[in-house]
């Protein structure tokens, strides 16, 4: 009869009852409202300070964030690993924030395009990056000038280097 938080809640602290020197825990705040999910996190952080070793495995890039180092594994293969710092830098992206009117106009026309190897709304804005910042530039050359569209350079995030290593990955079971 327990929320989904405090089943959780309850599960982490039947986990951790006998001492264990390392935890696993997969998608441990799936189904859990955001104050749930702030407080587990704080729990788990709370854990790794006392020494305890705790291994995650999530969806959300928000929660991976939150770790002191990540791994995508993809397939079976291990795609990257470091801090997020390091995994983010390691993916040699090239990311432009547009802002504006008709992205998703946008989005249909640069897909596929040379150079970009990945479009991505993000709430109001699109997300277009690419590995090649040259053949990057030069594709989104002719839109970079339009009026109704506001490009800035930023920094990729953590949700634009997944999507792109898992547009890279082949599935060895296909």
């Amino acid at each position: 009869e327990l929320s989904g938080g405090w089943k959780q809640r309850l599960a982490l602290g039947a986990c951790t009852l006998p001492n264990p020197q390392l935890l696993l825990l997969d998608e441990p705040t799936a189904g859990v409202d955001p104050k749930a999910r702030r407080d587990f996190w704080n729990e788990i952080h709370a854990l790794a300070a006392e020494g305890l070793t705790v291994l995650v495995s999530t969806h959300y890039m928000d929660e991976a964030e939150r770790c002191h180092e990540i791994a995508y594994i993809a397939y079976g293969h291990l795609l990257t690993h470091g801090t997020v710092e390091e995994v983010i830098a390691k993916s040699a992206l090239t990311t432009y924030t547009v802002t504006g009117e008709d992205l998703n106009e946008l989005a249909a026309e640069l897909t596929g395009k040379s150079g970009i190897d990945m479009v991505a709304p993000f709430g109001t804005s699109l997300h277009v990056s690419g590995r090649d910042a040259t053949a990057l530039e030069a594709s989104i050359a002719p839109w970079r000038e339009k009026s109704g569209l506001h490009w800035q350079k930023s920094s990729p995030s953590l949700e634009d280097v997944f999507i792109e290593l898992m547009g890279r990955s082949r599935d060895n079971f296909q």
